[in-house]
């Protein structure tokens, strides 16, 4: 009997997780997952990990909620809990017409979320306006694909270049300024409406139409998603130094780990998460 052929285009990743409350808050509104799946089974990842691309896909994902009481942390947790269902049962593994059905999959995936999310803020006095963000990233063989609702991020790291781009865009006005070039990084770090969203899963809101997008990956490459609250004390450039550092090459590094302790150090005003996969 011939041994399975190995995928040509399979790929190893290495993640690592983080979340931590900060120094002011006292629950944590954040959550994060990591999932390997196809469509018959999912398997919930650690925090530190890694895996090959090639017969399973994998699937990462950051929420920030916000809402009264504990609205916050359940939106957040709602996100996550219903990618872990809808990802596995959207899954179709073909190679003719995929590149143009991903993007319906992820709006579905953002459509249910935002349902169940609002749904619930409905049900609850202390859920009323409960709403969250969501970041997520959908690594097939030499293809990552993602969708995006709020102001968390997704970065990407080329192999070839020394240069971070943020693949996400904030779903802010301050987001808009800063993309269109009326402002720098650091005005819109510290404009005081930076964290004013026009966009987010629940909270009353009717439609939520995400940003979807692909790239194609390579080794070497790294994706960071993380919630607002780890550039609220990082800028691009202090991710760029910590995600390239030699720590970075070592085995079991959790970068994500030294992402958010950098982080709340130099500010830790909110929750701070961080989602680190590398490409080898």
């Amino acid at each position: 009997m011939k041994p399975p052929q190995q995928n040509p285009s399979s790929k190893g990743l290495q993640w690592s997780g983080r979340t931590d409350c900060g120094k002011v808050r006292t629950n944590n509104e954040d959550a994060f997952v990591g999932l390997q799946f196809d469509a018959r089974e999912v398997h919930h990842l650690g925090a530190i990990g890694e895996g090959q691309t090639g017969h399973l896909d994998f699937a990462f994902a950051v929420s920030d909620g916000m809402g009264g009481a504990m609205g916050g942390e359940h939106a957040s947790r709602i996100a996550v809990q219903k990618i872990t269902t809808l990802l596995p049962r959207s899954y179709r593994r073909s190679t003719s017409g995929w590149e143009s059905g991903f993007a319906n999959v992820l709006e579905e995936v953002f459509a249910q979320v935002h349902g169940a999310v609002s749904q619930l803020g409905k049900s609850y006095m202390e859920c009323l306006g409960m709403a969250t963000t969501l970041s997520l990233c959908w690594f097939t063989p030499g293809r990552m694909y993602f969708g995006h609702v709020g102001d968390s991020r997704i970065y990407y790291l080329p192999a070839q270049s020394g240069a971070i781009l943020q693949l996400s865009h904030d779903d802010t006005h301050v987001g808009w300024l800063l993309r269109n070039g009326q402002i720098n990084e650091w005005e819109a770090r510290n404009h005081p409406r930076r964290n004013l969203l026009q966009k987010a899963l629940g909270g009353g809101n009717q439609f939520v139409n995400p940003q979807v997008g692909a790239v194609a990956y390579e080794a070497g490459d790294i994706f960071l998603l993380c919630t607002d609250g780890l550039v609220e004390g990082l800028l691009d450039s202090h991710l760029v130094e910590l995600l390239r550092s030699p720590e970075s090459t070592r085995p079991g590094d959790n970068a994500a780990d030294r992402l958010v302790k950098e982080s709340v150090a130099r500010n830790g005003r909110d929750n701070t998460t961080a989602l680190v996969i590398r490409v080898v």
